[in-house]
């Protein structure tokens, strides 16, 4: 049993059910009553969001189960990628390491357990910048290991205070590298994904604001590599028009979600995917994501999805 748990960073706005499975799932973990929870409720965006956010404040109240709560409740919305910047480094100043988690994540009964134990494991190899709970589902993965990437996933993760830098988080700096090294971008893009380079820059014009792009692209450029679990034991449920980047509806990040109950894993297991990771950096391609769907309007459940996911890209025009 690993003695000193790190403390989970939770990050709510303003929705209630999500939050409350969320926290639901994160009670049934077995570490729940051993852990600290922090909750950080960012504060409303708009007068029609001031309702919403006041409802799961009252709700975040009312938590129990957890070996200490402590609860930051924001005057003004400052979004979440500052949100979780500022969250996290006062969490893991403070403790040296943390699991961080947003308001629309099933976790696992063993979530806390491998996070934890991952973190303990880890802790003095620095090639490791993060640890993930949620992970896809690969075909080469045998089930009781664990692969390794220069991408991070930003569903239920965990790091260490001498990984979490912000400098990671300069959009100057950033600037300046990309202007004096410009093929970084090319690389960047062909190791990690298709999607990564049109999400950095669009968060470097302020488009959008993405905390995890330059995590992932600043340790990219330091060689880094982030764990995975071969089953997921992080399940997302925020595909909705509440969620913060929503995007339809569907979710074509297929995973397999730990059922095992499983308390304790082997580390040694690891398999290195970044050389040859077609198989993981598949599921960032458009090509993928409109070959899922047209698998999808093969059934009916399928197609059910799609017409609801174009209804609600028509209904936000």
């Amino acid at each position: 049993m690993v003695e000193k748990l790190a403390p989970i960073c939770l990050f709510t706005y303003s929705r209630l059910d999500e939050t409350k499975q969320t926290v639901e799932a994160l009670k049934k973990n077995f570490l729940a009553p051993k852990s600290e929870l922090f909750i950080f409720s960012d504060g409303p965006k708009n007068h029609e969001s001031k309702d919403r956010v006041k409802v799961v404040r009252n709700y975040i109240k009312t938590i129990d189960g957890f070996k200490k709560i402590t609860i930051f409740e924001s005057k003004t919305n400052e979004g979440l990628a500052k949100s979780i910047i500022n969250g996290v480094t006062k969490v893991v100043n403070q403790y040296g390491k943390v699991i961080v988690l947003e308001d629309d994540l099933l976790t696992t009964p063993n979530f806390l357990d491998f996070m934890n134990q991952a973190l303990l494991f880890f802790e003095l190899n620095l090639s490791i910048y993060s640890i993930n709970g949620y992970s896809l589902a690969l075909k080469r993965i045998k089930l009781d290991s664990h692969y390794i990437h220069f991408r991070s996933f930003p569903w239920g993760w965990a790091t260490w205070e001498n990984r979490w830098n912000l400098n990671h988080f300069d959009k100057k700096k950033i600037n300046q590298i990309i202007q004096k090294y410009p093929k970084l971008l090319y690389d960047f893009k062909s190791d990690n994904g298709n999607d990564v380079v049109k999400m950095l820059k669009r968060t470097l014009k302020g488009e959008i604001s993405s905390w995890y792009i330059r995590w992932v692209f600043n340790n990219y450029l330091c060689g880094k590599k982030s764990l995975f679990p071969a089953t997921s034991k992080v399940e997302n449920i925020g595909y909705g028009p509440q969620a913060t980047h929503y995007s339809g509806g569907i979710s074509a990040y297929k995973t397999v979600t730990d059922k095992s109950y499983l308390r304790k894993f082997d580390f040694r297991k690891i398999v290195d995917i970044s050389e040859n990771s077609n198989d993981f950096l598949k599921f960032f391609s458009k090509r993928y994501k409109v070959y899922y769907r047209l698998k999808l309007m093969t059934k009916l459940s399928g197609l059910k999805l799609i017409i609801n996911e174009i209804s609600q890209r028509f209904y936000r025009l």
